[in-house]
This record gives structure tokens, C-alpha cells and sequence, in this order.
């Protein structure tokens, strides 16, 4: 039983650590498509933008995973 308890752990970390990645990139892309837009690059700036759509969706999954592994570990 603590062995599986253990896993747990490690993916409710792991799942975390993405998912804050995810959201701090998210945040850094606002300054590098501003970046972008100042120096007129808008194939640049679309990719950007891509970049951080990605990295927001990462997060919102990462929550979902979140929210079922904690719902399936209270009913456990």
C-alpha cells in the first residue's frame, strides 16, 4: 500500500511541475509577443502565439488530471 501511495505522490508532482511550467511560459510568451509586434514580425508573433495556446492548454489538462487523480485518491 505505501508503495502505490509513493506513485501517487510522484505523479500528483509531476503533474504539478508541469503544469506550473506550462503557466509560467504561458506568461513569458506575453512578453515575447510584444517583442514581436515591435519589431513587425508577424510570422513570429503567430508562433508565439501558438506557443503559448500549447502551453495553456497543458495546464488546463494537467488540472484535469489533477482533479481526477485527487477525486479517485479520496475515494480510494
Amino acid at each position: 500500500m505505501s508503495s502505490n501511495h509513493d506513485i501517487t505522490e510522484n505523479i500528483v508532482f509531476d503533474l504539478v511541475s508541469i503544469q506550473y511550467h506550462a503557466l509560467q511560459g504561458s506568461h513569458l510568451y506575453r512578453q515575447f509577443l510584444d517583442d514581436a509586434r515591435q519589431a513587425e514580425h508577424p510570422d513570429v508573433e503567430a508562433f508565439i502565439k501558438e506557443c503559448q495556446e500549447s502551453d495553456e492548454r497543458r495546464a488546463i489538462r494537467c488540472h484535469e488530471l489533477l482533479k481526477d487523480l485527487t477525486a479517485e485518491t479520496l475515494t480510494s
